[in-house]
């Protein structure tokens, strides 16, 4: 296999990769923003430059093929010094105050304190705790005190009943655009044209709802604040909750989840990424509705109808209703007498479950499933 050299140790790396996978592939770290390996989303954000013996010029790690007897440096003073600025301009860029959030306000500049009086800034940004860009600007030391951001009336799009679009933060890595028109081709958002200084107001991966499916790939995909869901918002961050992986139960497939658990509550959930099936992917269904299980009109128990009236009733008694009943059914009209339909929502090994026992226990064919059409 073809080599080269990653400070100072020789690693061998598989034709067609580029310098950040061949790095990977050896445990070395190279920062990213931009990158998406998902949908090959690489090159604007120029974090994971690199120092190549032989070039004039600092190259991106995940955009730069790699090649027999490189010699590379990932974090060279140069290098590091190249990155602090990237991080100074991304935080310029916007209203990223998480640097300055546990600071007393009476040591704010005025434009933190007129961003804070934003919609949508009244709590910690969404993002704080899982935020790459506030980790990178931590790692890297990055001093925001001697700049000041740009005052301009940014983007907001909060019409959306379960996403906000907040572009005051958003770094404009383009990674919302490759997750929904690359890895769930919905052609939602328009990709960037142009380069950025031909755009005056800047540009911004506005949505087109009429494209648009809901599913929520572009806030997963977010690496800071700039898009995030309405109603999680300000009711915790990522140090508040605990994980659950759990397999979503609105239809057959088995897409896994991460459930977001503050104090025994759902409050958030992500896809489970390269886990399967879904492989990090989830429905507006499996992202966003969740809430249900809070309801106050949810049944807790079975009901019994008894002269008109439903009372409560244990499991046992419900189910040995419903089978002396079958049994009286068949026993008066025969088994076509029944009939079964199977719910999408079950998954497959339960469908089957189902139509054995109309088959095989009741006798009748009369078995059909919800989504058959």
């Amino acid at each position: 296999m073809p080599e080269l050299t990653i400070n100072g140790h020789r690693v061998e790396f598989t034709e067609g990769q580029t310098i950040l996978e061949a790095a990977k592939g050896h445990g070395i770290n190279i920062p990213t923003l931009c990158h998406l390996f998902e949908a090959d989303h690489s090159g604007y954000c120029r974090i994971c430059v690199v120092e190549v013996k032989g070039s004039d010029q600092l190259l991106p790690a995940c955009a730069t093929p790699a090649n027999e007897g490189m010699e590379i440096k990932t974090h060279s003073p140069k290098v590091i010094e190249a990155r602090k600025t990237i991080l100074e301009m991304l935080l310029a860029s916007g209203d990223h105050n998480c640097l300055v959030s546990e600071m007393p306000p009476d040591e704010w500049s005025e434009y933190q304190l007129e961003a804070m009086q934003r919609p949508w800034h009244q709590e910690l940004c969404p993002a704080h705790g899982d935020c790459r860009l506030q980790d990178l600007a931590v790692e890297y030391g990055v001093n925001t005190g001697h700049f000041e951001p740009v005052h301009r009336d940014f983007p907001l799009d909060d019409t959306h009943p379960m996403i906000v679009r907040d572009f005051s933060r958003c770094i404009q890595c383009g990674r919302c655009v490759a997750a929904c028109n690359e890895i769930q081709v919905n052609q939602a958002i328009p990709v960037p044209f142009g380069r950025r200084e031909d755009h005056p107001e800047g540009w911004y991966p506005l949505a087109d709802y009429d494209k648009c499916t809901h599913c929520g790939e572009c806030v997963q995909a977010c690496p800071v604040g700039a898009l995030f869901e309405k109603k999680s918002f300000g009711k915790a961050y990522a140090n508040d909750v605990e994980l659950v992986r759990t397999t979503c139960p609105y239809c057959g497939v088995g897409c896994q989840q991460w459930l977001h658990v503050k104090d025994g509550k759902i409050v958030k959930v992500t896809g489970v990424e390269k886990g399967g099936p879904n492989q990090g992917r989830l429905c507006v269904k499996g992202r966003f509705g969740f809430d249900f299980i809070y309801s106050d009109q949810r049944l807790t128990s079975p009901l019994i109808k008894e002269n008109g009236e439903f009372r409560e009733a244990s499991w046992d008694e419900a189910l040995d209703l419903v089978a002396n009943k079958f049994t009286q059914i068949i026993k008066d009209h025969g088994p076509d007498a029944l009939a079964g339909v199977s719910c999408a929502r079950s998954i497959n090994e339960d469908s089957y479950q189902m139509q054995k026992l109309f088959r095989q226990v009741f006798g009748t064919n009369n078995i059909d499933h919800c989504a058959r059409t």
